[in-house]
């Protein structure tokens, strides 16, 4: 039997890293050739790095840790045998890998098919360390970045209210405000660029995904993305992707058992029927970009205490969901297991089963509407990977600020060529209950009855 992947994670979780490592990028602008040691924090011992020399104009990539400390030394002149520096020495200057996030520059002149570039853009070097006149080393990460403009808008500012003092031409508080004032507009203007570059770069990261999307599936030996970092829940291996405030990716092995499976596989069989999605007026329609048989599967909880496994499983998902989400959410009111099947008809069938990139709640970075979906469990009856019987955990809601995912799990099922591919979904709700379920709500997350009222 065979399938294709059965969900693609976006290319974005290549972007995970070791807490302390960083990339490097060193860009030389001195106008003299240069190489670079590691400093042995014990020793003090030189270990070049660079193979042999920079040259002025060049860049250098460097793998490291944060508080490795490295030293750029000046070469002689090929012609002159000398260098510039006091006496004709050779200059040096030292820097440290610090703890400050990311400096990536992104090309307006990119394209989803410049393949090559993508690998610069989803491993942006972490650090840009500039080499500049005199041998002199600048960091130029995102905090150094936004420390410095902060000083200089800071320094406008206050030589503007400078001269107003001197000036005598308006009193203290005159000179306070506009000082308020002066900064106010600086930061407005800072922060309007910054969600300008961000729009820019997330409209880019979603033209790569859906590009990428179709290379991902049809690469059977491409390697599954690295975890960020591994923990255990109730005795089961957790694989953390993504764990960010309103994004979250998690895989858990051995979530379900094969008894289980073969349980929501029976209820589900009389009741299959096509797939649907959103319409974007609060139904449901059927669209080639879901093309899959799903039931949905009523638990039955008054049967619990009995052993009933598709309620053993369905309490598990919420055990897990109240692990990882501080909103203790309860069985009332949520929506049906969904059992969801793909059916492979052969390598020559143009429309095969999948479902395109998608995402189950908002992923558009705005308030929560209660009573929608903010987490999602896929877990896997049959399918080669991942692991059969594991389960894919996602979250779109930052449960601080209420703010949604802005597309970071966003996800795709891969075509299933030949074979089945069999799934549980859970759709996890926040703000509903048995007064107001789940199908009290349009597919745009409206209350039926405030929709009859507008």
């Amino acid at each position: 039997m065979k399938s294709l992947l059965l969900s693609t994670l976006l290319p974005f979780l290549a972007m995970c890293h070791a807490d302390t490592s960083r990339s490097i990028q060193i860009m030389n602008e001195s106008g003299r050739r240069v190489e670079v040691h590691w400093v042995h924090p014990d020793t003090g011992e030189m270990v070049l790095q660079s193979t042999p020399d920079i040259l002025h104009g060049a860049s250098f990539a460097l793998n490291s840790y944060v508080t490795h400390t490295f030293q750029v030394r000046e070469l002689a002149g090929k012609k002159s045998g000398v260098c510039e520096g006091e006496g004709q020495t050779c200059r040096i200057d030292h820097f440290t890998v610090n703890s400050n996030q990311e400096q990536s520059r992104l090309s307006h002149s990119l394209t989803t098919r410049e393949i090559p570039a993508l690998t610069e853009i989803l491993n942006p070097p972490q650090k840009v360390v500039i080499i500049e006149e005199g041998i002199q080393t600048v960091h130029t990460d995102s905090k150094t970045i936004a420390a410095k403009s902060a000083t200089d808008l800071m320094d406008s500012c206050k030589a503007t209210a400078k001269k107003a003092l001197a000036s005598g031409a308006a009193d203290a508080g005159d000179i306070l405000e506009e000082l308020s004032s002066c900064v106010q507009r600086g930061v407005a203007q800072e922060i309007e660029r910054a969600n300008e570059e961000i729009s820019f770069q997330a409209e880019i990261r979603k033209k790569m995904a859906d590009s990428i999307e179709n290379y991902t599936c049809a690469d059977e030996s491409l390697n599954t993305t690295e975890a960020k970092r591994t923990g255990r829940w109730q005795g089961r291996k957790v694989d953390i992707f993504i764990d960010r405030p309103a994004s979250r990716i998690h895989t858990i092995e051995n979530f379900m058992s094969a008894e289980e499976c073969a349980a929501v596989e029976e209820r589900a069989k009389p009741i299959l029927h096509d797939a649907t999605v959103a319409d974007g007026s609060g139904g449901s329609k059927l669209s080639e970009s879901r093309k899959a048989k799903q039931a949905g599967i009523k638990v039955h909880w008054d049967k619990e205490k009995e052993g009933d496994l598709i309620a053993r499983v369905s309490r598990r998902v919420y055990d897990y969901v109240n692990n990882v989400l501080p909103f203790e959410i309860k069985e009332n009111g949520q929506e049906d297991l969904m059992s969801i099947q793909y059916f492979g008809r052969g390598p020559n069938d143009e429309a095969p089963d999948r479902y395109m990139p998608h995402c189950d709640g908002d992923c558009n970075g705005l308030e929560f509407k209660p009573g929608n979906r903010m987490a999602t469990i896929v877990m896997y009856c049959e399918t080669p990977e991942p692991k059969q019987y594991a389960a894919t955990f996602f979250s779109y809601i930052d449960p601080e600020t209420m703010k949604m995912d802005d597309g970071f799990t966003e996800h795709s099922g891969c075509p299933v060529v030949e074979g089945e591919k069999k799934i549980v979904t859970q759709w996890v709700r926040l703000g509903v209950d048995d007064e107001n379920p789940w199908d009290s709500f349009n597919t745009l997350g409206i209350k039926y009855s405030d929709a009859a009222e507008q």
